[in-house]
């Protein structure tokens, strides 16, 4: 290697050392198959992809040198104690078969006796390998051939390069990674990402609102009354909504991205305010502040089961990832929670006079947390499979709940214009906040949802909906189009561009990405 190569860097900023980055080119194009590019590199720039140790080491353990061996992988500096034991035990493993191999059982006790004297092994290891020998004793295999042997040495160096740290070995893939962190860091902080597609290296990454729906695309008109709740299926082939006209919709999402009418569900006596969906897609849940809670079909949007009677008021509803348990919650004081069965039968309950009423709950898609709101400004996480509970209090009051689709956070609608993301783990002393929208005395329920949930969407009292990206708490997109209040707002898990919002004006909107937008970044693209 030539010393001139050590010293020089790289970049505006000098903040990379040239030999080092030829280096891990080196190593990228052997790793694509470019072998005889990589091979000349090395010759032109006088830079080995391999280390001085690592090319010693290589061909003693190649050739069964296994002193020399040891003292290589002794000698190299900032390896740790615990790495040098892992690596010299593969080392001593390595020589003991061989020695056994060749019917040598003197020379694998000595070599056995040797390492445990010098205290170059840990007494586990050492362990391991005395009873490494009793076992190969026990196993009556004949002489293996010298081809099976090369085989092993190379597994056995292909094991140890996993574990020599730079820099005589390189971490596997290290330009990739490299360039896959530069890439990744560039995504997260663009506002506006929302796609799966691979990015171009050839420039820096920056999306623009033709990412995220910001136009309507359809206009829903089937309700007769106030819409309050929509919420796409898990799949994002359905989309239900429920309406104070005393019914829910389920509609069918075609290829082309439209929305067709499928069932309308007629049994409740009064206004529907909230469904959901089973993990599976194939049941709906609907229930109302003033109805009972009822169970679908969804192919045939017939009505399987009630549960509870008149006198059972249901505020929210929701499942179990088995699709065979359900869980809601009464905002009647003393009813609490009950847990059932899809036939009706009670599993469990949490009910009684110390109960208050619970105005939302939901259960994380994992099913490890049962998560209510409590008397309007409590958040109970209860964990189902531990029996644990951890309390978070608002100041506010809360108007409802949503959970991310990775189990690993939850927003909640406070009634002071604002909305809240807490972790589930409770590892957060307080809440991302997101303003903007505006909300004083209506129910209004936000979402997660486009690529990664990397964003949250909500329904506003202005008939307007606001988008923010998780890492901003100001809106990034305000969606004009309702004429009156925006109740419920579902983005479609499956089609990262697709929005629904739910509004007092008796329409459901479909929002989409802008046309005029994509045809002028098509056009530049």
């Amino acid at each position: 290697m030539l010393m001139e190569n050590l010293s020089t860097v790289l970049g505006s900023k000098g903040l990379i050392r040239k030999h080092e980055f030829v280096r891990i080119i080196i190593q990228c194009l052997y790793s694509l198959g470019y072998k005889n590019s990589a091979s000349c590199l090395e010759s032109e720039s006088g830079i080995s992809y391999k280390s001085m140790d690592f090319e010693l080491l290589e061909s003693q353990l190649l050739c069964g040198n296994w002193d020399g061996c040891i003292d290589t992988l002794n000698a190299i500096k900032d390896l740790m104690d615990e790495t040098r034991a892992s690596a010299l035990f593969l080392v001593f493993k390595q020589c003991l078969l061989e020695c056994l191999n060749r019917g040598d059982d003197s020379m694998a006790l000595a070599v056995l006796r040797r390492e445990v004297s010098a205290s170059r092994l840990g007494k586990d290891k050492a362990q391991n390998l005395a009873q490494s020998i009793l076992s190969f004793k026990d196993v009556q295999f004949g002489e293996i051939e010298d081809n099976v042997v090369r085989e092993l040495r190379k597994k056995l160096l292909a094991e140890l390069e996993k574990l020599l740290p730079p820099p005589t070995m390189l971490p596997e893939r290290r330009l990739e990674h490299l360039v896959e962190t530069a890439v990744t860091a560039q995504l997260d902080s663009c506002m506006y990402h929302n796609t799966l597609d691979a990015v171009s290296l050839y420039e820096d990454h920056c999306c623009g609102r033709v990412q995220i729906p910001t136009e309507t695309v359809q206009i829903l008109k089937e309700h007769k009354n106030e819409v309050w709740f929509v919420q796409f299926s898990n799949n994002g082939d359905y989309l239900a909504s429920s309406s104070s006209d005393c019914t829910a919709i389920i509609w069918q999402v075609l290829q082309d991205g439209k929305l067709m009418l499928l069932h309308t569900l007629r049994s409740h006596q009064n206004p529907v305010s909230f469904v959901a969906w089973s993990p599976d897609d194939t049941k709906l849940l609907t229930c109302g502040n003033g109805e009972v809670l009822k169970l679908w079909d969804v192919e045939t949007g017939t009505c399987k089961h009630t549960f509870g009677d008149d006198g059972f008021i249901v505020s929210s509803c929701a499942w179990f990832p088995d699709s065979k348990r359900l869980v809601c919650g009464s905002s009647d004081p003393e009813k609490g929670i009950y847990m059932w069965d899809c036939d009706g039968n009670e599993i469990k309950a949490w009910k009684g006079m110390r109960m208050p009423k619970i105005l939302d709950l939901a259960v994380t898609p994992d099913g490890e947390n049962l998560i209510s709101i409590f008397s309007d400004k409590e958040i109970r996480i209860f964990n189902l499979g531990t029996s644990t509970e951890r309390v978070r209090s608002e100041e506010h009051p809360i108007t409802s709940l949503s959970v991310s689709g990775d189990s690993k956070f939850f927003i909640v609608n406070l009634n002071s214009q604002e909305i809240h993301m807490w972790d589930v783990a409770g590892k957060w002393d307080s809440p991302l906040k997101y303003m903007g929208h505006k909300q004083h005395k209506y129910v209004i329920r936000s979402c997660f949802g486009g690529l990664n949930s990397s964003f949250i969407a909500s329904g506003s009292e202005n008939s307007q909906v606001y988008i923010w990206n998780r890492q901003d708490t100001r809106p990034i997109e305000v969606l004009s189009g309702h004429d009156m209040t925006v109740n419920s707002v579902s983005w479609n898990p499956r089609r990262p561009q697709m929005l629904a919002s739910a509004s007092d004006d008796q329409t459901i909107r479909i929002w989409g990405p802008s046309l005029s937008k994509k045809i002028q970044a098509n056009k530049l693209n």
